[in-house]
């Protein structure tokens, strides 16, 4: 059997403040504090409540659940101060009188302060002699008069704060109370425990209290056995009473106050009492229930607060909570701040989804009230829901000045007409609701104090009528409409802010939204005739949401609406005619949201990944956060042969060159499955915020995408290596005005046939420049002073395979470690590089930057060294020495250094790739040969620095795609 959430949540305080109480004095002491672990198996308690009659008072926490309290941190002068909230009759006096039942005995000094708010409302002196009660409960003894709040808070203060005591205050209404009876923590000595029952959560805010248990509705089986026992004096249902019974405890919602009021109403009664109750209470509430509930609506501190609440009540539970402050707005009623006060005051709740809900009994308590304030004649109240009423007051012209809202709503099957002088005398109308109703005869009779219409089903004309008064609205809804046009003759609308004209079949236009300069919402959802869009919706400075769900005759969007720097949320999913998607999108900086599946559209436009803000995409197939989205739609541009979407051509014929995708922090793996393959990119720019996400986010790069693994590239194969033919590759970017055949007849020179020689760089005049080298794939350095004109790299690798270096190069990428970017340059790009890709590689380069270059190599390839030389015209001082060493063991076989075949370059002038000279060696000895080159440069310091030293942080990149050159 389950247990019911109130006395579950109550047993669970006790736990803590048990187990509080216990550490307090431990460390008090001086024993040292420990971790608490319990598992707490309750099982049924049953108790005597109020006139003798047996309640469950099933007080648990959670069962079968362990328990862990960590008091470590807890300072040994310390108060536990916490609060209970919940709605009127959700359990929060029984949950307290349980708490203070269980751990009374462990405070010497203790009171429990009962119904603090009806107190003070019935007498003026009120809260004085609820000092004098706390007083005379902690000092044992009845203590003299007190003649004001202040002496009596002063007597307070003085007299418990040395004392360790326990005080529960109950029903706690103003902040004002709290202060005079328990103002200050400072009051109590260490190890006492104050309780504050209240419909408040804003004074447990200010009261700053530990912890805030929220009293929930009971569950429905807890709930009959609640009921039962008041009802039957038993757990459940006599016989033939079942169905009612569910039926009652259906109308209570876990509401423990009505399950008890109700149950003892129809104990020993007959089952067709019974039914006539539940009829009954279809209409009214049962007056204790509502004497109770109505206590919070009463604590409301104005007129505008309580007028949120009833309009809520009668016309928008269930709907949007931001939707509804606008209208709300519209009226003067401050309904941000309005309805967040109702909220602390347990009247109303904000579901996940953002919309509007309260209890039930809650409601109709709203609506009851509406109704006693004329219970005779309807058309004197202020709001009318009720379809009876509604359809009585319209019919005989019976509605008044009085009337402020009016809702009639009728099955779409069904269809009634009234004469809009039934509206006439309806002065200070402010909420209009009419489903499946016409109204004929004069439009000017409705009230100019409209700020929602919602008339669903609108067929008396093909557009709203020009004598309807429009000025004073904030939002209008005219779904399922007949209208061909919006307005005949448009007129300014300032304070417009939401247009929901979706359903309308025969709409054909968009109307012209330069009359509509604040509008924030627009809504045609499935409108099949909506074949324009006005292009002034592109100068709507407002507008936030667009939604043309299923507009099947809507053509592409008029380009102006690119413009709409406000725009939110796009909504085009099923326009099946709007084909294209322009570039200019990404002009829609605040966009958060695009839906366009199921459209024509069959290429995303590229700058879609430039969005800063854009969280969730539907789009080609592609459908989900950005965050997940985006590296998949990258993807496929970059290798559109596997993609399996092969109608996307983001590039298309255009020259799109540079795109930006913003990475959360919490993902530094994004941009990894980006450059998996180059096949339609020349390089790919990284722009990380700091070199730790840079180099985790190369680590990821190249571990995931190449398979290049350090650790395995160090440790494994070594023997292997050292017994493979080695071999040299060149490469120069840029103006590298160096005579090749010189320059290799230079290398040549430097590689004799014996087993311990030297190679060596040419000098002289035919370079100017500095050299740098690096073990394995990758050297590092800084960019001199001196204008660059060209770089040089000189590969000393070995190859398990006949491939050659030129044939397995992968990728060469470029890491500036000072401005935190990763260029990724593509073989073909390295092959043909050209003054464009020059530019770019130096634009990113200023003096002083610490950069390193990495080649990737396929499997199969092992670089051993690699010399970096950088080239520009000043001519300096370098000293040559040992740079790259070649070495090679063999015991038993001839030792070679294989030749190199000739590699055939696009007639790019400033990219070289050439192979070294072939090297032999002596094949009657044991070999080893040692092929150096070493540049000495005065003027810069020799980086030691590696690519993985730097720890991995969040990661922030934004990615920039070069499209290739044809």
């Amino acid at each position: 059997m389950s247990l019911k959430k109130s006395w579950n949540v109550a047993l669970l305080m006790v736990m803590l403040f048990s187990l509080y109480f216990i550490t307090s004095i431990r460390r008090l002491c001086g024993i040292k504090p420990v971790i608490l672990e319990k598992r707490w198996n309750c099982g049924l308690r049953k108790r005597t409540m109020g006139m003798g009659l047996l309640m469950l008072c099933r007080v648990g926490g959670v069962c079968s659940t362990k328990l862990q309290i960590c008091l470590v941190g807890m300072p040994i002068i310390s108060v536990c101060m916490a609060g209970i909230w919940g709605m009127g009759g959700s359990g929060k006096t029984t949950t307290a009188k349980a708490i203070y039942n269980q751990i009374h005995r462990k405070f010497e000094d203790r009171s429990f302060v009962e119904n603090i708010r009806e107190v003070c409302e019935k007498d003026n002196d009120g809260i004085i002699r609820l000092q004098e009660q706390l007083l005379s409960d902690v000092l044992k003894v009845k203590v003299k008069k007190i003649h004001s709040i202040t002496s009596g808070t002063t007597k307070i203060e003085k007299r418990l704060v040395r004392k360790t005591v326990l005080v529960v205050l109950d029903d706690v209404s103003t902040f004002e109370q709290i202060k005079a009876l328990c103002g200050n923590r400072k009051w109590f000595g260490s190890g006492s425990v104050l309780i504050v029952t209240t419909r408040d959560v804003h004074l447990l805010k200010l009261l700053k209290v530990a912890h805030v248990c929220t009293m929930k509705e009971m569950g429905e089986d807890d709930s009959l056995e609640l009921f039962c026992w008041h009802a039957f004096r038993e757990p459940s249902p006599r016989k033939y009473f079942g169905i009612l019974s569910r039926n009652v405890v259906a109308y209570c919602g876990g509401l423990p106050l009505a399950l008890e009021i109700l149950g003892s109403y129809l104990y020993g009664r007959t089952i067709r009492e019974w039914e006539s109750v539940l009829s009954k209470l279809e209409r009214i509430p049962n007056d204790q229930v509502q004497e109770k509930l109505k206590i919070s609506y009463d604590g409301l501190e104005d007129d505008m607060e309580k007028d949120i609440f009833l309009d809520i009540c009668c016309f928008f539970i269930g709907k949007d909570r931001a939707y509804v402050a606008k209208i709300l707005n519209g009226c003067g009623l401050y309904a941000d701040i309005g309805i967040t006060v109702l909220v602390e005051r347990s009247l109303v709740k904000v579901e996940k989804n953002n919309k509007l809900a309260m209890h039930d009994l809650l409601r109709d308590m709203g609506r009851e009230i509406v109704r006693q304030s004329s219970a005779k004649s309807s058309g004197n109240r202020s709001r009318l829901w009720f379809h009876d009423d509604v359809h009585d007051v319209l019919t005989k012209n019976t509605g008044t000045e009085t009337v402020e809202g009016l809702v009639f709503k009728l099955q779409r099957t069904d269809r009634v007409w009234f004469n809009t002088n039934s509206f006439k005398e309806m002065k200070k109308l402010r909420l209009l609701q009419l489903d499946c109703v016409d109204l004929i005869g004069d439009y000017g009779c409705l009230s100019n104090q409209l700020r929602w219409v919602k008339w669903q089903g609108f067929t008396s004309f093909n557009y709203i009528p020009d004598d309807f008064y429009q000025q004073n609205l904030v939002a209008i809804d005219l779904k399922h409409s007949n209208i061909r046009q919006v307005w005949n003759e448009m007129m300014l609308l300032e304070k417009l802010e939401i247009l929901n004209l979706s359903h309308s079949k025969y709409l054909k236009n968009s109307p012209d939204f330069s009359k509509l300069p604040n509008l924030e919402k627009l809504i045609m959802k499935d409108c099949p005739n909506l074949s324009d869009i006005h292009p002034s919706v592109g100068d709507l400075n407002r507008l936030v949401l667009i939604n043309f769900k299923d507009c099947t005759s809507l053509n592409n969007l008029p380009t102006k609406i690119y413009q709409l720097k406000s725009l939110k949320t796009l909504i085009l999913s099923g326009c099946s005619k709007i084909d294209n998607l322009e570039e200019d999108v990404v002009q829609m900086e605040s966009l958060t949201t695009l839906i366009a599946k199921d459209t024509g559209v069959k290429e995303v436009p590229y700058s879609i990944v430039r969005s800063k803000n854009i969280a969730y995409i539907s789009l080609c197939g592609f459908e989900g956060l950005s965050r997940d989205v985006f590296p998949s739609l990258i993807w496929s541009w970059m290798s559109p042969t596997m993609n399996s979407l092969p109608r996307i051509s983001p590039f298309g014929n255009k020259a799109l060159s540079v795109a930006s995708v913003n990475v959360q922090n919490n993902n530094v793996g994004f941009l990894s499955p980006m450059v998996r393959s180059l096949s339609q990119l020349r390089t790919v720019w990284i722009q990380c915020r700091s070199k730790i996400q840079l180099t985790q986010e190369l680590q990821r790069i190249l571990d995931d995408q190449y398979d290049v693994n350090f650790t395995k590239l160090e440790t494994s194969n070594k023997s292997q290596i050292s017994n493979l033919s080695s071999r040299s590759l060149l490469i120069r970017m840029g103006s590298c005005h160096i005579d090749n055949d010189t320059f290799d007849k230079s290398i040549s020179q430097g590689l004799p046939a014996n087993d311990s020689s030297d190679f060596f760089l040419p000098g002289g005049n035919y370079h100017s420049g500095l050299a740098y080298k690096g073990k394995g794939p990758s050297a590092l350095f800084e960019v001199p002073v001196h204008q660059m004109k060209g770089i040089i790299l000189c590969v000393v690798y070995s190859s398990i395979s006949e491939n050659m270096g030129v044939e397995c190069l992968t990728s060469f990428l470029i890491i500036n470690y000072t401005k935190c970017t990763i260029k990724i340059y593509k073989r073909d790009t390295v092959m043909s590089f050209n003054d464009e890709d020059w530019k770019g590689l130096t634009s990113n380069m200023v003096p002083g930057d610490e950069v390193e270059i990495f080649l990737v190599f396929g499997h199969g390839l092992f670089v051993k060294e690699i010399a970096v030389y950088l080239v520009y015209d000043q001519s300096i001082s370098v000293e040559v020495e040992q740079l790259i060493i070649m070495e090679v063991e063999t015991s038993t076989t001839n030792l070679k250094m294989d030749p190199l075949e000739k590699v055939n370059l696009q007639p790019w002038p400033r990219v070289d790739v050439q192979p070294s000279p072939n090297v032999k060696a002596d094949a009657a000895t044991d070999a080893k040969t040692n092929v150096s080159l070493e540049v000495k440069v005065q003027s810069s310091q020799k980086l030691n620095k590696s690519i993985f030293t730097r720890l991995p942080k969040i990661m922030r990149a934004c990615l920039c795609l070069k499209k290739h050159g044809d």
